[in-house]
């Protein structure tokens, strides 16, 4: 705790250092694949005060599909990407100015990009950066194919980059690891470790550091899947999208977007992480849907449907953020707009929401709080599928201390 208030105290510095007070940057990955970067008046009419159109990516760096945004202490922004302009894989980063938002060229070395990409985190202190991959574009933008699965066109590896030499020096395989989508290292800077949530294979990865300098990466949790009738597959993976570590480093909280459980770890011992909460919100698998469970290594029943003040929640637990005490999860409902129609129709037609989870940080545990919803449904112009959450000051799927 001494380490976290540390940590803390200090944050507004060290967030001004690696330019985190900056205007947002918003990714678009099919809308064009170019980014907008809101003004502070975005927070009422949502109107970019910058537009860096995808051509001038594709022109200045040769790739496009960007993702993941990251501030650095030079005052510039990174922008992890997925592809090249025509949809092949390709994971580069794009270097923007971070005051002006100008596309500056390419952070890697000419011709050092990643086969696949997707989200990236650095630790400085170590000279370290850990990037992931999905997919090419070309294979998952109109939808999930299991056949594309059985060809090998999805990732499952991660890349380890020297930081100051901005290449590759060690990929690892993953055993069990398909897909390996959000990253996260420890907070505190001076650790060298972190965990991947690998989305297909339903698993969590440790990385870290070796006394010799090299990395490993070890399997140190796995959602078994479930064996259904009335489903795509004959076994549905829970497919953990999206990951995050509280700021103290003690609990890793992770989705099950068709599951539709969420779930948070004790990560003390971070060889072996410990289950301490558990809540279903949704999902695939709930009462008096299409899909009937055949055989469940860890449910004896069905979960029945999520109701929040009235509103029957469509889709499963997605994107995930959480408050800075540590106290309040917050949880949106869509992963892709292209997977949501193939899997979650009903989130098209009425929107995503957005929930409340309390958190218990003394013992662990996670409760919903009945009277928070969000629903986008409801937006003036149709309905909308929310994703990504942030805190404008920064929080823990973003802050990265020098």
């Amino acid at each position: 705790m001494e380490r976290l208030q540390q940590l803390l105290r200090g944050q507004h510095q060290v967030a001004q250092q690696a330019g985190a007070a900056l205007p947002h940057v918003l990714p678009y990955l099919r809308g064009g694949c170019g980014l907008r970067s809101p003004g502070p008046e975005a927070t009422q009419g949502l109107c970019p005060a910058s537009v860096i159109e995808a051509e001038d990516i594709h022109a200045k760096c040769g790739l496009g599909y960007v993702h993941t945004s990251h501030c650095l202490a030079s005052g510039e922004v990174m922008v992890s990407t997925l592809g090249d302009p025509k949809g092949n894989g390709k994971g580069g980063f794009v270097l923007l100015d971070g005051e002006t938002f100008e596309v500056k060229g390419t952070w890697e070395q000419p011709g050092g990009a990643a086969p696949l990409g997707y989200d990236f985190w650095y630790q400085p202190r170590h000279n370290v950066m850990i990037s992931t991959e999905w997919a090419a574009p070309n294979v998952f933008r109109d939808g999930f194919n299991p056949a594309d699965v059985e060809a090998g066109l999805y990732g499952s590896h991660i890349h380890v980059w020297d930081w100051q030499r901005h290449e590759i020096v060690q990929t690892l395989p993953l055993q069990d690891g398909l897909i390996p989508l959000e990253v996260r290292f420890l907070h505190d800077p001076d650790t060298a470790q972190g965990f991947v949530g690998c989305a297909l294979s339903s698993t969590i990865q440790h990385f870290y550091k070796n006394q010799g300098g090299s990395w490993s990466v070890e399997k140190v949790i796995q959602v078994p899947p479930k064996k259904v009738k009335g489903w795509l597959l004959p076994e549905m993976p829970s497919l953990i999208t999206d990951i995050l570590l509280s700021l103290d480093d003690r609990f890793l909280y992770f989705s099950n977007w068709l599951h539709g459980d969420l779930r948070q770890y004790d990560v003390s011992d971070p060889h072996r992480p410990r289950l301490t909460g558990q809540l279903f919100l949704g999902g695939s698998i709930v009462k008096g849907g299409p899909v009937q469970v055949l055989e469940d290594q860890e449910l004896k029943s069905q979960p029945e449907p999520l109701v929040v003040k009235g509103k029957r929640v469509p889709g499963g637990p997605q994107m995930i953020q959480l408050s800075l005490d540590g106290k309040r999860l917050y949880v949106t409902t869509s992963l892709y707009s292209a997977w949501d129609k193939q899997f979650y129709p009903d989130l098209i037609r009425e929107g995503s929401v957005m929930l409340q989870i309390d958190v218990d940080t003394i013992k662990g545990g996670l409760k919903l709080n009945p009277n928070f919803l969000v629903d986008f449904g409801k937006e003036p112009l149709g309905p909308a599928l929310a994703h990504e959450l942030r805190y404008p000051g920064g929080d823990c799927s973003s802050d990265i201390w020098l």
